[in-house]
């Protein structure tokens, strides 16, 4: 996947959709924020992540008020041009290395080339939905924001004590693939559940998107074999940041 592409093509539609946003408009999934809050989010992570890609502390943004298109027209225009110029195998820091000892550090730009992707499809889709509008994007792009999530993120929270270690064994099945993808920390005699449904519904179920506050996994085209209320349970306590 080219990476650089993929984020120009969803930054850019980022910013085409915050020229349009009433910046009032609530984002009632993600608390007390609205599409303003979102926005700056956005651009800040941006922003953040080039300094993290240049191993650098980036320069505070200061707390505004802002334009929100312009604020977030250079904050993405400065990620593209960090991640362009530096080479993808040189080291960064990355949520990879967060208490890992130094000697066993990997971290490299290339995290960021895929991470601010995802970061930009998933906060794409809060913003597009807020205002009542779908968001297209390949299932090459879903897979891999899903696949993240298990491989990355939760073994990050894990790390880190965040999250419990799931009471029993849950996997992923997209529809699209014969791949199927365990969260980590279960117990080994646990028993599976396995999600089945399409790459989009599982990847925004695993982000706590699109599904109603009393059943997480009340996702479009989801399937559950096993253990449904320990599944949701450990959904509901939470496997993303």
């Amino acid at each position: 996947m080219d990476h650089l592409a993929a984020l120009a093509d969803l930054q850019a539609r980022f910013l085409e959709t915050t020229r349009r946003a009433d910046p009032a408009v609530p984002i009632p999934w993600l608390g007390r924020w609205t599409v303003q809050s979102l926005v700056v989010h956005v651009a800040r992570i941006h922003h953040w992540a080039a300094g993290q890609a240049r191993r650098r502390q980036e320069e505070p943004l200061g707390r505004g008020p802002f334009d929100l298109a312009e604020l977030y027209d250079s904050c993405a225009r400065e990620l593209r041009e960090t991640l362009a110029e530096l080479d993808p195998d040189a080291r960064a820091w990355t949520l990879l290395d967060d208490s890992v000892p130094r000697e066993q550090q990997s971290g490299t730009v290339a995290f960021w080339h895929r991470r601010q992707v995802l970061e930009t499809l998933v906060h794409l889709w809060d913003l597009r939905t807020a205002i009542g509008e779908q968001v297209d994007a390949d299932d090459a792009l879903w897979l891999d924001c899903l696949d993240e999530v298990v491989t990355v993120m939760h073994p990050r929270q894990l790390r880190l004590d965040r999250v419990a270690p799931p009471p029993t064994r849950i996997a992923f099945a997209p529809i699209e693939t014969d791949a199927v993808l365990e969260l980590a920390g279960a117990p080994a005699d646990a028993p599976l559940t396995v999600v089945r449904g399409p790459a989009r519904s599982l990847a925004l179920l695993a982000w706590g998107r699109g599904v109603p506050d009393e059943d997480r996994l009340a996702a479009p085209g989801v399937t559950v074999e096993g253990d449904r209320s320990l599944a949701e349970a450990t959904l509901r306590a939470g496997i993303t940041p």
